[in-house]
């Protein structure tokens, strides 16, 4: 196999559990060809342990309910591999066992992690699902720290500390509501809008103006919806990108391949795996931009347009407010407003502002964001290896969350917002 020559401890330390595994899978991955002649009965009549679980669309793929994927598949690990074991034994088509083998990898994740698959509600909010929160990116930090090779894991885990300080700090504005960043930001802009000529606040982009207006506004209600909104996306990412890591990381790249046998995995997906296979840097350089461009661009890319247009116009207000705090956990990565800074060009003006020029709930900037920098900087922390990954990621994730918290740096970012603005007459 291409990649034994760089297997880690962690790999080679459990050939029994693998050579079983590549046992029982041998006749799913290879032989296609021998299920087209099997018999009816076995094509047809599959045994009761499995039969209701062959050709499942899953009800909840996009991950917005509860429990996993769908109802009608069991969260037990223990269960789940009986039937995957038995349909694999029988023959059965990996296109047929799909959802299975889905569900399976997937309740693994949630089993290393610690999170009750079948208890997972995001509908239920941040509070009840705080500690899971922080388990999602910490279990993200397990696959770079274990195969140093998974780094858009790693990048997923330190860029989650951000996005878990985030909700901590949502959480607390619905009591504290002179510490609300919502609130604080919003105020701050909205004295800065109101100081500046007409005509140079009304070429302000619609977002900057919505905060002014909105974000000062903002009712508990609106931030307990957005929080929602926000674990729907992590528990979409972590059901579309979690069971593929979990089977690599126990089973290696024959898992990985029956996935794609299966047809859980399309062309993109696909070029990634084969891209970390080959273990070169480039490589691994590549599939860290392919997993990332699949976890924007077609994982969460319709939520987050759904989210953007809620609520009367306060759902695009707070996917700004989140791009205005944003400021990634990963070593040299900047933030939006850095990398993308607010300029407005009017008749005989010119405006710049401490404001990034774009809004994460937007497709296009949002990846040109991750690509150009967050991407970049993960890839020159790990140009040479994965240690440096390694340590960042071997912290305590609370503590490392912590740091990141906007209502640490909130008095400082408010008070950039309200005099970071400069005003150019031009002729």
């Amino acid at each position: 196999m291409l990649f034994n020559r760089s297997m880690s401890a962690t790999e080679t330390s459990r050939p029994s559990r693998r050579a079983r595994w590549r046992r029982r899978t041998v006749v799913a991955l290879l032989g296609v060809a021998a299920v087209a002649t099997t018999t009816t009965a076995t094509a047809t009549g599959a045994p009761a342990g499995y039969a209701g679980l062959l050709d499942l669309v899953p009800a909840n793929s996009d991950a917005e309910l509860a429990g996993g994927l769908d109802p009608r598949l069991p969260t037990d690990p223990g269960a789940l591999d009986a039937a995957l074991s038995a349909a694999r034994a029988d023959g059965v088509p990996p296109t047929r066992y799909a959802a299975l083998l889905h569900q399976y990898w997937l309740a693994r994740g949630t089993a290393a992690s610690g999170i009750d698959l079948a208890g997972w509600d995001p509908n239920a909010g941040f509070a009840a699902n705080a500690g899971l929160v922080e388990r999602v990116y910490s279990n993200y930090g397990r696959y770079q720290r274990e195969r140093g090779e998974l780094n858009w894991a790693g990048m997923a885990g330190m860029a989650g500390a951000s996005f878990a300080a985030g909700f901590w700090d949502l959480d607390m504005g619905r009591d504290l509501v002179s510490v609300d960043a919502v609130h604080t930001l919003g105020t701050a802009v909205a004295g800065a809008v109101a100081s500046l000529p007409a005509d140079a606040a009304a070429a302000l982009p619609a977002d900057v103006r919505a905060l002014a207006a909105l974000g000062p506004a903002t009712t508990t209600a609106d931030l307990d919806w957005y929080q929602k909104r926000l674990l729907i996306m992590q528990k979409h990412i972590y059901f579309d990108m979690v069971p593929m890591h979990e089977a690599y990381l126990e089973a290696g790249r024959p898992a990985v391949e029956e996935l794609g046998a299966a047809g859980l995995l399309d062309d993109n997906a696909r070029a990634a795996w084969d891209a970390i296979f080959s273990g070169t840097p480039a490589g691994l350089a590549d599939a860290t931009l392919r997993m990332a461009d699949r976890e924007q661009n077609q994982i969460v890319a319709d939520q987050w347009d759904a989210t953007a247009a809620g609520r009367d116009g306060v759902g695009r207000v707070l996917a700004y407010v989140t791009t205005v705090a944003a400021q990634p956990a990963i070593p040299g990565a900047q933030a939006p407003g850095v990398v993308s800074p607010l300029s407005v060009t009017g008749a005989g003006f010119r405006l710049q502002a401490p404001l990034p020029g774009f809004n994460w709930a937007d497709r296009a900037p949002r990846w040109q964001y991750i690509a150009s920098d967050t991407a970049v900087a993960y890839a020159r922390l790990v140009a040479d290896g994965p240690r440096p990954a390694q340590a960042v990621l071997s912290q305590p994730f609370g503590a490392f969350m912590d740091r990141q918290r906007v209502v640490r740096r909130a008095p400082e970012l408010a008070r950039d917002l309200s005099s970071g603005w400069s005003l150019t007459r031009e002729p």
